[in-house]
């Protein structure tokens, strides 16, 4: 089953939205040089009125992870997702930081044991020299993107390299997903600019999008 991840969310109306067709996970974007930027008392909102069968990811460039394991502690956040520089060191030192406080959470893998994945690795496929850094990562789960928050898709093909489960995000949106569903089979898929207008989360298209990925997901059960 591929899992379902809408990045980006800022509004309250965004969460009501998302309570409604329940993806398995939402994202909070705490780099402040985008425009879906929130700060800790927004995002604590947020998560608030969020259903508790969703999991909210907070999205880092570079952070200090003494801040990323305080949101985590403090449970405004439920998983965090490095999508900068953060090397083998960084992940160590927030691994360190985090406590057991969220442990009821669902695992991302399937191989982790419930509350076990904390920490997402995004990987710009542009920039890595090869797949081996991805599956060398010791964090829990692994994105592969074609930037931060590009919006836009990179060449599949390399994909096929990659043996540990990931999550495919850069340039989803409800008139390709269903392609790269059938093609790569990814753990997860994460949507953002793709299932908005104007800058805004439009419910229309994120109501679409979960629907089509998961009449693929019974597609696949039937089969």
């Amino acid at each position: 089953m591929t899992r379902i991840k809408i990045c980006g969310l800022k509004r309250i109306e965004d969460i009501e939205a998302v309570n409604y067709i329940c993806p398995e996970y939402v994202g909070f974007v705490f780099a402040d040089f985008s425009h879906r930027y929130v700060d800790k008392e927004t995002a604590a909102e947020l998560k608030a009125a969020l259903n508790p069968k969703i999991k909210a990811v907070g999205v880092f460039v570079d952070e200090d992870y003494n801040y990323v394991a305080e949101l985590l502690n403090e449970g405004i956040i439920d998983i965090a997702q490095l999508h900068g520089n953060e090397d083998e060191d960084y992940i160590g030192k927030l691994r360190g930081l985090i406590s057991n406080v969220n442990d009821e959470s669902g695992p991302v893998s399937g191989e982790k044991t419930p509350g076990a994945v904390k920490i997402i690795k995004a990987f710009n496929m542009s920039r890595i020299k090869s797949t081996g850094e991805i599956e060398e990562s010791s964090a829990d789960m692994v994105l592969v993107d074609s930037g931060t928050g590009s919006g836009k898709t990179f060449d599949w093909n390399r994909l096929g390299e990659i043996k540990r489960p990931y999550i495919l995000a850069g340039g989803l949106e409800p008139d390709n997903v269903s392609a790269a569903i059938k093609s790569l089979h990814p753990y997860g898929v994460d949507v953002s600019s793709g299932v908005e207008s104007d800058k805004y989360k439009d419910p229309e298209k994120m109501k679409r999008f979960v629907s089509i990925v998961r009449e693929e997901n019974d597609n696949s059960l039937s089969m």
